[in-house]
């Protein structure tokens, strides 16, 4: 379970920026809003399913809802206003799809599309709302600009296309999917 719930939120933090940083946030809202509604519902419910507990997804979504506002302590710790990052609201759509799953007798292809549906139309409403209550974000952008790195410590980008057609990358790749699933047999073997 721990493996799948770090597994899940990796998933979900790391589809795009995660955080709505003030002086950007309605240029990002449309690939925030695909990538999230998309990778909470891959997350929750791979996560829910797991477990087979309604509920699940509202508790994967709370930790998410909790790292971010940690992320954005730490900018507050560093001199940026409080609504210099925006906390994503992913908690209701995620309990939408507990109900989901809850509603059709645990049904996991009920869980993923309809579930998954409400998501993909609820998160961007949600973070809408949520994006109307802050502060002009021009405003934002002008008085505190976020600090850029200068070119020498500026990272270089990997051979992403040579990575992935490595076998060790296809072999850890494979090896990380099937741990959970062969752990799972394993303990079920056990039992017997």
């Amino acid at each position: 379970i721990v493996v799948v719930a770090v597994n899940s939120t990796l998933l979900t933090i790391n589809a795009g920026d995660y955080i709505f940083y003030t002086d950007w946030a309605w240029t990002s809202f449309v690939v925030f809003s695909i990538s999230q509604s998309t990778m909470l519902a891959v997350g929750a419910i791979y996560y829910m399913l797991f477990t087979g507990v309604p509920g699940t997804a509202t508790y994967y979504a709370t930790i998410m809802t909790i790292y971010t506002w940690v992320a954005k302590g730490a900018w507050f710790a560093l001199g940026y206003p409080m609504d210099f990052v925006t906390v994503p609201i992913w908690i209701p759509s995620a309990m939408l799809l507990d109900l989901t799953y809850w509603a059709t007798r645990r049904n996991k292809h009920a869980a993923i599309i309809i579930g998954g549906t409400l998501i993909g139309l609820s998160l961007p409403m949600f973070n809408m709302i949520n994006l109307l209550l802050i502060r002009d974000p021009l405003e934002v952008a002008f008085k505190y600009p976020r600090p850029t790195l200068p070119p020498y410590m500026t990272p270089i980008e990997p051979q992403v296309g040579k990575f992935y057609n490595s076998p060790v990358a296809l072999g850890s790749g494979a090896g990380a999917v099937l741990t959970v699933p062969i752990a799972a047999l394993g303990a079920k073997l056990n039992t017997w």
